[in-house]
């Protein structure tokens, strides 16, 4: 059954990343269907739809705990991507993954530094097809 947080959280979900929502519905569908909907659901479906914060703040917030936390490479590159799809520019992003190197240290930050230009020149690629 879809419940309203769960189709407001594919709504925003997909704004984010085009096809995220159905991708991680296929990846888990066998495993854990249940994360896959509570993803969409508490993150995309509850908390982004806050008010306090816009969208753009809140992908570059979640990319300075995703860069702080170290271990999250895919997870980082999706929402470096999907900020650079709702608007936030490359800069904003490396400033955001440099100022990590403060507060979570030089290897968090040259992890997430390295992430950004995997994406950004991913992206690039694309561009030039």
């Amino acid at each position: 059954m879809m419940t309203s947080r769960y189709e407001s959280g594919l709504t925003k979900l997909n704004e984010l990343a085009p096809g995220a929502a159905d991708s991680m519905m296929d990846t888990f569908r066998d495993v854990c269907p249940d994360l896959a909907k509570y993803t969409i659901e508490f993150p995309f479906g509850d908390v982004l739809q806050r008010d306090g914060l816009d969208f753009r703040t809140r992908e570059l917030a979640t990319i300075a705990a995703l860069t702080a936390m170290g271990n999250c490479q895919p997870q980082l590159k999706g929402h470096i991507s999907g900020a650079l799809n709702i608007g936030c520019t490359q800069k904003e992003i490396t400033e955001v993954i440099l100022q990590m190197s403060v507060y979570a240290g030089f290897p968090a930050a040259i992890n997430g530094m390295t992430a950004a230009k995997e994406v950004f020149e991913l992206l690039d690629d694309h561009d030039a097809e």
